[in-house]
């Protein structure tokens, strides 16, 4: 029976004769329920019959009993129908890693891609599957192009499958456990299997044993590149393609092809609005630095300490000739970063030379405390005025934030009597509050257009924690504990701000963790410096784009363009030092660029006519131009302080926290 929309004025029918005096106690058990009723606004059923229902299959992968992943196939049952924007997903059994954030996600990424008000729709999503699945983020690609398929009523190719995330531009996010997922997608009947752009390299452990007196030996552990593309059309005549994003995917299962937003012709990121800051924070940090050597070289400390305190200069001296070049070559923002990364040295090194005593070390920290008061005060008093300025104020306010949680770490040192870390920790909360400054001013040059309110920002934040805290998951179940507790502590981190009200902070601490979960799939198990570089021009070509469509509708990124140029000085290094770490951290900041750049934009939705009546089931298609034709390279009273000596391994594990990665 169809489902119908139900008001509390529904008429009744006339009751029989007989049935009058039942009826008059029914009327008033009715009355009486009535009475407590909401006098306004009609009550809606939820109705998954009166909308499209789209039956999808996708690869997962299952654990089995002697820890090793399996790939099963999982179905979808996705239905869209006239609702409230509410999104309802039912799994069995059990997933391991929810998947109602990265459902959230891609009905959100539908609507923007259909130019569709996903507020006027409810999705239902059934997952079924014969075991306890791994799921969670890489399933994200196949719902969003069951949520379009489903809204336009378009039939989907049945032995068509793919794996992936989807990521708010609606780009295909890395996954892991492709050979898996490959082996499963030909198993039940499927002819053509789309994996996201860059994995079709896929790196595994391959284990040679002897047995020796019927005990098994292992001789060599090596890992082996494995061509996903060659390996399942040889075993299984399987067809793999990679593809970029949720434009291709729905192509590849519809054969309709949705129009996808035209890139920029040409894109110029130019930091040189920050040409004037850096010149001037070049100079203030240089003479900082000499006031503060002159006064180590005239101070009374002992030929050890004196050592040490001259060696954490050098140090900062180094990191200042470093903002001398990039300004020479026009790279402003990284500059800032190394007067930054600089000051933190020579100001931990200032005011160790001028605390004598407890209670100089407690003052330090109430100045520290006050400083960050007054910019939190500042930051919060700014009236928002257009998409840069909004940008620009969360930034600010991330590093509020930052600051916070630096002076209390100074606090607890200081308790316990370690007045050494409790000075850095206290130098790098005050250059952090000032760093806050500095982004609040920056958007204020770049106000445009009317206020923005905060809750665009909190609604923001709540679903990158949820993406984030469900990659982060997805990543622990299928490879254990690699991440350590970096990345869950960034997410509880970002939770806390959140709970707190402080949205922004919430915001931009889990981008991190997701980016770093992001670039952590993409490359697991890769050392070829080749395949890595491929991955690198990959997510650069990537935020150019996002940083020309934001310019294109008249924003100014000026954040996604600072991390794009400090990318940029990573890549430099890495390609001097051919150095693995400096390459991976020019892929985490040219991501951050990406994501920053698409942060709140009031993106124009794209109008297509929407297709009605019987679609007869697509045929397995290759676009032409689409998808990627990337190679397959597997080659290469006052207490007197008793500081005593300050050990060497603690002050060069400061210095060397100071390094890569940290930015204005």
């Amino acid at each position: 029976m169809a489902c119908r929309w139900v008001t509390k004025n529904a008429l009744f029918n006339p009751p029989n004769p007989e049935g009058v005096k039942r009826m008059r106690r029914a009327i008033v058990l009715v009355l009486a329920v009535l009475l407590l009723l909401p006098l306004t606004s009609p009550v809606k059923a939820q109705c998954p019959s009166e909308g499209h229902t789209v039956v999808m299959h996708a690869p997962a992968v299952a654990r089995t009993s002697t820890g090793e992943l399996r790939g099963v196939v999982t179905e979808f049952v996705i239905t869209v129908a006239p609702g409230h924007g509410h999104v309802y997903i039912e799994t069995w059994p059990l997933a391991e890693v929810d998947m109602q954030a990265s459902a959230r996600l891609a009905a959100q990424v539908a609507g923007r891609v259909l130019g569709v008000d996903m507020s006027n729709y409810d999705i239902f999503i059934q997952v079924r599957a014969n075991t306890s699945i791994i799921g969670g983020p890489s399933a994200g690609g196949t719902m969003t192009v069951g949520i379009i398929a489903a809204v336009m009523n378009w039939s989907v190719n049945p032995e068509v499958m793919m794996t992936g995330m989807i990521n708010p531009d609606g780009s295909i996010g890395p996954v892991g456990g492709i050979l898996e997922k490959a082996s499963a997608a030909h198993e039940a009947g499927a002819k053509l299997f789309l994996i996201p752009e860059g994995q079709r390299i896929q790196y595994v452990q391959k284990t040679e044993k002897k047995e020796i007196g019927g005990i098994i030996e292992i001789v060599n552990t090596e890992t082996k590149p494995v061509d996903v593309v060659e390996y399942a059309k040889e075993r299984w005549g399987l067809k793999v393609v990679e593809v970029k994003d949720i434009y291709e995917a729905v192509y590849y299962f519809t054969g309709h092809k949705l129009p996808r937003p035209k890139p920029p012709e040409s894109v110029r990121i130019d930091t040189s609005f920050l040409k004037d800051d850096a010149l001037r924070d070049y100079r203030n940090t240089s003479n900082y630095y000499q006031r503060v050597l002159r006064e180590l070289k005239e101070s009374s400390v002992g030929y050890d300490t004196y050592s040490l305190l001259m060696s954490a200069l050098n140090n900062a001296a180094r990191l200042l000739n470093q903002s001398k070049e990039a300004i020479d070559e026009g790279l402003y923002y990284t500059a800032l970063s190394r007067d930054f990364q600089a000051r933190i040295i020579i100001r931990h090194v200032d005011w160790y030379l001028s605390a004598n005593t407890k209670e100089d070390v407690q003052g330090i920290l109430e100045k520290v405390r006050e400083e960050i008061n007054s910019t939190e005060a500042y930051v919060e008093n700014q009236s928002i005025r257009g998409i840069t300025m909004l940008q620009a104020i969360a930034a600010a306010e991330q590093r509020v934030e930052d600051a916070k949680s630096n002076l209390e770490e100074a606090w607890k040192s200081y308790y316990s009597g370690n007045y050494w870390d409790s000075l850095g920790n206290a130098a790098y909360a005050y250059e952090r509050a000032k760093t806050a400054v500095f982004w609040t001013d920056l958007g204020k040059r770049f106000a445009r257009g009317e206020p923005i309110g905060r809750d665009v920002v909190r609604v923001t934040a709540r679903n990158y924690i949820d993406e984030s805290d469900l990659i982060v998951a997805y990543i622990e179940s299928m490879y254990g504990d690699v991440l350590g507790n970096g990345l869950l502590d960034t997410i509880k981190k970002a939770q806390e701000y959140y709970d707190d009200g402080k949205y922004s902070a919430a915001l931009f601490t889990a981008m991190e963790a997701r980016v770093r979960g992001e670039v952590f799939l993409d490359t697991l198990g890769i050392t070829n410096w080749t395949v890595l570089m491929d991955k690198l021009n990959m997510l650069k070509n990537d935020a150019r784009t996002a940083i020309g469509v934001a310019e294109e509708q008249g924003i100014t990124p000026v954040l996604a363009m600072a991390y794009y140029e400090f990318a940029e000085s990573f890549e430099k290094d890495a390609k001097e030092s051919q150095g693995i770490d400096e390459l991976q951290n020019a892929m985490i900041f040219y991501a951050y660029a990406k994501e920053t750049a698409n942060l709140f934009l009031n993106t124009k939705p794209l109008q297509i006519s929407k297709e009605t009546g019987k679609v007869e089931t697509p045929s397995v298609v290759t676009p032409t131009g689409g998808g990627t034709k990337s190679s397959a390279r597997t080659v290469r009273g006052k207490e007197t302080i008793e500081y005593g000596l300050v050990s060497i391994l603690v002050l060069v594990a400061f210095v060397a926290g100071l390094g890569m990665g940290r930015r204005l």
